[in-house]
């Protein structure tokens, strides 16, 4: 029997933060029945007011950021710089979101063509009605606010499933939420242990935004087909770094090991795998590791939030030992209790687990490489396709075509992340749909087309008293246009 309540651990301390409920498959239920409701008020609100409401929300978020990255320091226990960067990075998608739905979502005409030239085309985008959100634990602010400011925007309620191991953190952006909005149950949380979010996939939703690992993502989409409900699914990578032999070698290190190392590792899109030109390898492993010394966890990142993780981190260092991989820093030993310190190895084999599979650690394997096509070969040979890193001054962007993945930054990391026009998403086992600007509110929209006559045509063509002249004229008609040669 699942408990009634649950408690939230500080991972740095081990104590508790705070207990909430194990919320059942009625409570589920319930709070999806009270969103559907929710969801019909804020679209007749219509679109000015939602934007009002949204904007208030930025602002009231933005005032109250200390207080809400407390919220993200306690149960993660990643620095407080770090969960106020996170803050000001969903505060920015949120106001994009608001500032832009009207625009991105307005009604468009189109043309109808010779054939249906007395026809008047529309495409409107509508909103699904009650869209499921079930987000993680390690970004708890960023990542779900993809998912939850643009469904809103785009005329949806949200229901939240939180992870358990930061629940606290979706409460009280809910709470804030409620303080602005004049409709109740538009934005709810339902708090819980994971049988909670299989009811939430199984409940009367009209979609579902999940955020997680690969092996969980599959359980989700699974669930909801059974009822055919739509899944947007933001799943794990195994990103890379390529460095040319131009690159500025101090630039692409302080980057990559930032992006590698940050949060602990427990980044999607974070480093784990770096393929540099053999000409300029070891200067650029030289200073990535004298950069690395420099990284203290506990100061500049904090604990492993899901305390199974460390097992996996263990036995992919055991597997990198075992391969033959050089470790310039940390070793087997470097995971504790609650605290991983850096780790680099070099020069390991590309069929490790440490290569092939998602650590979420702070570790990073770097590999050299003799050309550019060897390392585009090397990072595209994975399941996963979620993000990359391009360091290079002349070929960048022929680089960053030919990677895999959904989003590729060039002389930065993680870029895209931070910029909300641009979709958010990957290929392959990182999963599909996408978060993020325009694509975004789209997603959490479906297209409805409307075909109207303007006027009756003389020849009538969808009767079954259609004259032979009639099919004579379709036919001339079609051989007009597209009957020519095009080469």
């Amino acid at each position: 029997m699942s408990p009634d309540s649950f408690s939230s651990i500080n991972p740095a301390t081990g104590l508790e933060v705070s207990r909430y409920p194990n919320s059942s498959r009625e409570d589920v239920e319930r709070a999806v029945d009270r969103a559907k409701i929710a969801a019909m008020q804020w679209q007749s609100l219509g679109s000015r007011a939602r934007k009002r409401v949204l904007l208030k929300w930025a602002k009231y978020l933005t005032d109250h950021i200390d207080e809400g990255a407390k919220w993200v320091f306690e149960e993660t226990g990643k620095p407080v710089s770090d969960a106020t960067l996170e803050f000001t990075l969903a505060i920015g998608h949120l106001a994009w979101a608001a500032k832009n739905f009207e625009y991105v979502l307005a009604p468009q005409r189109r043309r109808p063509g010779l054939l249906m030239l007395n026809m008047r085309a529309t495409v409107e985008r509508k909103p699904y009605g009650v869209v499921g959100v079930i987000g993680p634990w390690n970004y708890p602010v960023f990542t779900p606010m993809g998912s939850i400011a643009y469904a809103l925007a785009a005329g949806n309620a949200v229901v939240v499933k939180p992870s358990e191991y930061t629940p606290g953190v979706a409460v009280w952006l809910a709470e804030s939420f409620a303080h602005l909005c004049p409709i109740a149950d538009l934005f709810t949380v339902v708090p819980g242990l994971p049988e909670t979010g299989k009811y939430l996939t199984e409940s009367a939703v009209d979609k579902v935004a999940f955020t997680g690992s690969t092996r969980t993502a599959k359980k989700v989409a699974a669930s909801c087909a059974e009822r055919m409900t739509p899944v947007v699914l933001e799943c794990g990578g195994k990103d890379a770094v390529i460095v040319d032999r131009d690159a500025d070698i101090k630039l692409a290190a302080e980057n990559t090991l930032w992006s590698a190392m940050s949060n602990a590792g427990q980044t999607c899109i974070g480093a784990e795998r770096v393929y540099v030109h053999d000409a300029i390898a070891e200067r650029f492993i030289t200073e990535i590791v004298e950069l690395a010394k420099g990284v203290e966890m506990g100061k500049n990142y904090g604990p492993v939030t899901m305390p199974s993780q460390l097992k996996v981190i263990s036995s992919h260092l055991e597997d990198a030992k075992k391969s033959g991989g050089t470790f310039r820093l940390g070793g087997t030993d470097s995971v504790g209790e609650r605290y991983v310190s850096p780790v680099i190895i070099t020069d390991l084999d590309e069929s490790s687990s440490a290569v092939q599979e998602e650590t979420f650690g702070p570790t990073l394997v770097i590999n050299r490489v003799h050309d550019m096509e060897d390392a585009i070969d090397r990072t595209n040979a994975t399941r996963y396709g979620l993000g990359a890193a391009v360091f290079s001054k002349r070929n960048g962007e022929t680089i960053a075509a030919r990677i895999a993945s959904g989003m590729v930054s060039i002389n930065s990391v993680i870029s895209f992340a931070a910029v909300a026009s641009v979709p958010f998403g990957g290929i392959k086992e990182s999963g599909y749909g996408r978060i993020h600007g325009p694509e975004g509110l789209f997603e959490f929209t479906y297209p409805k087309s409307t075909v109207q006559a303007r006027f009756q045509l003389p020849l009538h063509f969808t009767t079954f008293r259609r004259s032979a002249f009639a099919d004579k004229l379709i036919v001339r008609l079609i051989k007009l246009l597209h009957g020519r040669s095009l080469g």
